[in-house]
């Protein structure tokens, strides 16, 4: 939107987060609670964003990175305070400003458009984003006249008992005329118990001028959740993810028990994948159609294909492609990339190694290193050894090569295509296309010699 700043205010201490970290950083579904908030903007379409800061104002700044303009509070006396901190950029410009706390990550691109849209249509000195609230403790409470306007905002420890049982609340959330605010913000002060600057008082300040004062009261009140400690960020987390388990429900996404599935934000799932309980699906997931995940699948930043199926298994920074099938109990690592049709099972670990279409490390086994070709089959209890205590080795495997079980291939190594390698063997050179390779003693047999060694025993 033309004309429209948004002010965060992310200066606070958050001691009751009991946190070395600020609170804004804290993760909500696998992202800053900053971070929701500034996606939403960027989707409403602020021309400028500036957040206020204060306490550990170098790793907000380092975390928020270019996406937002900053100004430093370096005494915290109030969101009035806060907010005449960004006087300096925006004081002089026409338009809209959008104010919001910079610890409410529930807010949708939707709602903050509405309150805007309403701002504007009403031509309103400012407008307050209100809600409903059961339990009302601990907000301020929005006090409106007899003609139902807004008269003004008290905050909870300077309201009456009368004003305390109103249930409307501020949900610290403003719209105001640019201009108008930063003329405002010069005649609050700090008359109440707790000495602060209250931004709720341009308000007051307002309507005394005549100014028309406009409210909207969201749909949906859990979007008003604050978080101030550990109990209100699980609150946060669980509103968060029913709302993302539910997007993904109507998308056409089966989920089989949401009470105990995690699908972090900015996770992308297509049409008739089914999830089972206990997976948990983290940011930079990408998962196609037609898949089956879980249960208890764990992924990080996966780009999986259609068709691929994968249970009680953890993979990270990796990608899997069409029909592909992994675990159970597999442990996929960065940087692997297991193609069409591949089969990685039972107790196998994969790490920064490719898997060609149709090649199967079936279970118990560790490919690291490697570059392995189509069709090839790799034995249970193969190992690629690929660390000599210094550096890391390749293996090359060829297209229809075939590793017996219990075999060591010393990197670095290549089996050529079509080669076959003994059970038990451990390699150390290259094996030509088509050889059989067998690096074992050969077996002896020592008759009787069984009994010596019980009788020893005894």
């Amino acid at each position: 939107m033309s004309d429209l700043f948004a002010i965060v205010l992310a200066a606070g201490q958050g001691t009751r987060m009991k946190s070395r970290k600020h609170k804004v950083l804290h993760p909500v579904c696998g992202k800053a609670i900053i971070d929701h908030i500034l996606d939403q903007l960027e989707r409403l379409g602020t021309s400028q964003t500036i957040v206020v800061v204060g306490h550990h104002a170098e790793s907000v700044q380092a975390h928020v990175g270019d996406r937002a303009t900053f100004v430093l509070q370096e005494e915290q006396l109030g969101t009035a305070h806060a907010v005449r901190q960004a006087e300096g950029i925006l004081a002089d410009k026409e338009g809209t400003t959008l104010v919001l706390n910079g610890d409410h990550p529930l807010f949708t691109a939707d709602t903050l458009e509405r309150l805007v849209h309403s701002h504007r249509e009403r031509q309103s000195a400012a407008t307050v984003l209100t809600a409903e609230l059961a339990d009302p403790t601990g907000y301020g409470r929005v006090v409106r006249g007899e003609d139902g306007r807004v008269v003004r905002i008290v905050e909870h420890k300077d309201a009456t008992e009368e004003e305390r049982r109103i249930r409307e609340v501020n949900t610290g959330t403003f719209c105001f005329d640019n201009r108008l605010l930063f003329e405002s913000l010069k005649e609050v002060n700090n008359d109440n118990q707790q000495g602060e600057y209250y931004l709720p008082d341009v308000i007051t300040i307002l309507q005394k001028k005549g100014k028309h004062i406009g409210a909207e009261t969201i749909d949906d009140p859990d979007e008003a959740h604050g978080v101030n400690n550990r109990v209100q960020l699980a609150e946060a987390e669980a509103i968060m993810r029913r709302r993302l388990l539910k997007a993904h429900m109507m998308n056409g996404v089966t989920v089989i028990d949401p009470a105990n599935t995690y699908i972090e934000a900015d996770v992308q799932i297509g049409a008739d994948t089914v999830i089972h309980p206990g997976s948990h699906l983290r940011a930079g997931t990408v998962i196609g159609e037609g898949c089956v995940i879980g249960p208890q699948a764990d992924l990080t930043n996966v780009v999986i294909g259609d068709g691929a199926h994968i249970q009680y298994s953890v993979l990270k920074d990796a990608r899997v492609d069409d029909g592909a099938t992994v675990g159970p109990f597999a442990y996929v690592r960065p940087g692997s990339h297991l193609e069409s049709f591949t089969k990685v099972g039972c107790f196998v670990d994969i790490k920064n190694a490719r898997l060609g279409k149709g090649s199967k490390v079936s279970h118990l086994g560790y490919v690291g290193d490697a570059d392995v070709g189509e069709g090839v089959n790799i034995g249970c209890g193969a190992v690629t050894v690929n660390y000599d205590g210094v550096n890391k080795h390749k293996t090359v495997i060829e297209n229809g090569a075939f590793i017996g079980c219990n075999v060591n291939l010393v990197a670095p190594v290549t089996v050529g295509k079509g080669a076959y390698v003994a059970a038990g063997s451990t390699i150390t050179n290259d094996v030509p296309g088509d050889a059989l390779a067998i690096a074992r003693e050969r077996q002896t047999n020592k008759p009787e010699y069984a009994k010596k060694l019980k009788a020893k025993s005894k």
